[in-house]
């Protein structure tokens, strides 16, 4: 007699609604939303599976990452349709507005499930043209894949959110729209330096001043180009930072790609000392030519070294040489240079050739009303006067 109460008690647990429903069924919507869950993963694994499977062949690379970009979008679109399948299964009791948003939540995963697979898919488009891009010369050109690549996925987002918010929940989106025009202008001065830089990228994508890896000099900076960005370039300098610079004030200021030159120009200045004879002079200036001569392959073919005997100086005679190096390798122009100084500085030496450095001559005219003293102490030559 004592279990008759008991099952009295749990008939009318059972019995007893929540929200309109009985605990079974509640029940039995937990066990729908696990089961789309076990469903979803079954399915995202058997998926993944199948595109690693098919990585291994260079021809069907394309489908593997159709493949691997549906993997975790499936799994959404599985518990959309279960949590669906829960209400037109007459499985609830729903009031008709609670049912209404029921459906228009399990349409917007839906949406949102088709949305990232799309968002995902962005990676085929990405892998075509990083392809394309490979058979270039320009660096440049694998800077923009990035780009495309999230230009597409914000396109993607919006476009999804759009769709959710009109065709899903139907709001109003003409109304919306309407609405921020209010502060239209407020958001069009913010964003009018955001706009110049996204400008100045298009700028740098079309001219293409550099690539990747060039080194350039730009509003004082002088380094190598890391990235190119939306809305800023980054710069490596030599000393090592890294400077980030908007592109509308490198669409706006000179570039000086340094990587591009063709050759390293060198302007050498040789002093010698005004007592050097006309004929060490003319032998000064054939060491120079018989050193260029023989080093002629280390030039550019357009642009022969030349020597001349350019100036009267303060101090010295001077000797200007100037050649083109090329090709264009810094460590290997330093080492050239560095060569090239230590025969010149034997040879001239073994000549008798000497090097000018700043003098000052003092001459006393003899028989002179004036007189000076000159005298050394601590500070080094002293002249004391003039005094009669």
């Amino acid at each position: 007699m004592s279990g008759a109460p008991a099952l009295a008690a749990w008939s009318d647990i059972l019995t007893a609604k929540f929200l309109g429903n009985t605990p079974l069924q509640w029940v039995g919507l937990l066990g729908i939303i696990l089961g789309s869950l076990v469903v979803g993963r079954v399915a995202s694994f058997l998926l993944q599976k199948q595109a690693q499977r098919l990585e291994a062949k260079e021809k069907l690379a394309a489908l593997a990452m159709l493949l691997a970009s549906a993997q975790k979008p499936s799994g959404l679109l599985i518990l959309a349709g279960g949590l669906y399948l829960a209400t037109g299964s007459g499985m609830l009791t729903l009031a008709d507005e609670t049912l209404r948003f029921w459906g228009q939540v399990c349409q917007a995963l839906a949406v949102l499930s088709a949305g990232w697979f799309i968002y995902r898919l962005v990676d085929l488009v990405e892998h075509v043209l990083r392809r394309w891009t490979s058979r270039t010369d320009s660096a440049l050109d694998n800077q923009l894949v990035p780009l495309i690549r999230k230009s597409l996925r914000v396109f993607v987002v919006i476009v999804a959110a759009l769709f959710i918010a009109q065709n899903v929940f139907q709001w109003d989106i003409g109304a919306l729209v309407a609405g921020l025009g209010i502060g239209g202008l407020a958001f069009a001065l913010a964003a009018k330096d955001m706009l110049a830089n996204l400008f100045g990228s298009v700028t740098i994508f079309a001219d293409r001043p550099f690539q990747m890896g060039d080194r350039i000099r730009v509003k004082g900076y002088d380094g190598t180009v890391e990235e190119v960005g939306f809305r800023s370039t980054r710069v490596r300098t030599l000393e090592g930072h890294l400077v980030t610079l908007p592109n509308s004030v490198i669409a706006d200021e000179p570039v000086e790609n340094v990587s591009r030159r063709p050759y390293i120009r060198r302007v050498l200045n040789v002093t010698v000392t005004y007592d050097t004879s006309p004929a060490k002079l003319r032998r000064a200036l054939d060491i120079l030519g018989q050193m260029l001569e023989v080093r002629r392959a280390r030039f550019a073919p357009d642009q022969p070294p030349r020597v001349f005997f350019s100036d009267f100086n303060a101090d010295s005679l001077n000797l200007a040489v100037y050649y083109w190096f090329a090709p264009p390798d810094w460590w290997e122009f330093q080492a050239f240079n560095h060569e090239f100084n230590l025969e010149l500085l034997k040879r001239y030496n073994e000549e008798g050739i000497e090097f000018a450095f700043p003098t000052r001559t003092l001459y006393l005219k003899q028989g002179s009303p004036l007189r000076a003293e000159l005298s050394r102490g601590d500070d080094g030559w002293q002249l004391r006067g003039p005094f009669t």
